[in-house]
């Protein structure tokens, strides 16, 4: 079996079998059958560019569209980190990736596999604004999130390809010519050289990054998320917002609404990651406050509002402390 197909069923689907016949089958142990279902399914659409026959029985769209949904799907089970190995882990893979497409296509997937109907396929809209809002100063495309590059509840660093026009016309010189060098050094073997250079190149706030099989200059953006406030770490609830925003963009592009620049020189920003919108995930799973002192949105204090009446993440406690208080409380 090829890395590919590896990649596909690890930590998901236990191993294959080969029938009789010499088809490939998945040996069911552990694992839910519902995901079993899919998995196989995503393979045989990667060896054959098939879906199900009988899916559009359950769906509106056409067969065009079905060969479109199984190669983001594909994508996305592959990028998952970990991979869904639970009926509710990939409801939710199949609500995020599909989150752009007709509803009843995405239910009729979740019903052609058995799946439940996760809470974010109510609860979490999916619409992203087709003109820049007011206030909006640019508009950004990350290169594909390290959710490792996500220290809490409510900042991330993300990189943009310096390709990009708007980034394009505004490269240093000096970091141009440092990664123009290093590419000689790594070709001649002087790895010494090379490193000395990357050093200078994230030092000015670059990096080179491998993309695609391709080594691409990238320009580091520190993001803090506009109108909500996260617990800090040492808070109750810190680590669980941090875990929350790094799943949400693990492995995806995303795209950065900028409305500006904070005291600490990162870009106060909107985060929307295949369509859904980062602040209304944090709020309404109650894992952030609404930033009122920053930011007057009334869908934001909507969206507190009901983690609140339903009791949710930091709002299980009556009266939970708030970050801003928590921090000058803490100053050092």
């Amino acid at each position: 079996m090829g890395n590919a197909l590896r990649l596909l069923y690890e930590k998901s689907l236990e191993a294959v079998v080969i029938t009789e016949g010499g088809s490939v089958e998945p040996r069911y142990t552990t694992t839910a059958p519902e995901v079993s279902a899919l998995a196989r399914d995503l393979l045989n659409f990667e060896r054959t560019s098939l879906v199900p026959e009988d899916l559009s029985q359950h769906v509106v769209s056409s067969r065009k569209a079905q060969v479109k949904w199984y190669g983001k799907l594909l994508q996305a089970w592959k990028e998952a980190k970990p991979r869904p190995k639970t009926p509710e882990e990939v409801a939710r893979l199949i609500v995020e990736t599909l989150s752009r497409h007709q509803k009843a296509d995405v239910e009729g997937l979740l019903e052609f596999y058995d799946l439940p109907h996760p809470t974010i396929f109510e609860e979490i809209s999916t619409g992203v604004p087709t003109r820049l809002l007011e206030g909006v100063k640019f508009e950004m495309h990350t290169l594909p999130v390290d959710g490792n590059k996500v220290p809490d509840g409510d900042g991330l660093y993300v990189y943009v390809n310096t390709n990009d026009p708007r980034e394009s016309s505004n490269i240093p010189r000096a970091v141009l010519m440092a990664a123009v060098q290093r590419s000689k050094a790594r070709a001649m073997k002087n790895y010494a050289r090379a490193d000395e250079l990357r050093k200078k190149i994230i030092e000015s706030g670059y990096r080179v990054i491998d993309f695609q099989n391709e080594e691409i200059l990238a320009r580091e953006y520190r993001i803090r998320l506009r109108g909500i406030d996260a617990p800090e770490m040492l808070m109750p609830f810190g680590e669980e917002a941090k875990q929350e925003l790094a799943k949400l963009v693990h492995g995806k592009c995303l795209r950065v609404l900028v409305y500006g620049e904070d005291q600490h020189g990162r870009c106060v920003a909107d985060i929307y990651c295949n369509g859904i919108f980062a602040q209304e995930v944090m709020l309404k799973k109650g894992l952030a406050w609404h930033y009122v002192a920053y930011d007057l949105r009334v869908e934001f204090a909507t969206w507190q509002k009901e983690a609140q009446a339903k009791r949710t993440g930091l709002w299980v406690h009556s009266n939970p402390e708030k970050p801003w208080e928590w921090r000058k409380k803490n100053k050092r």
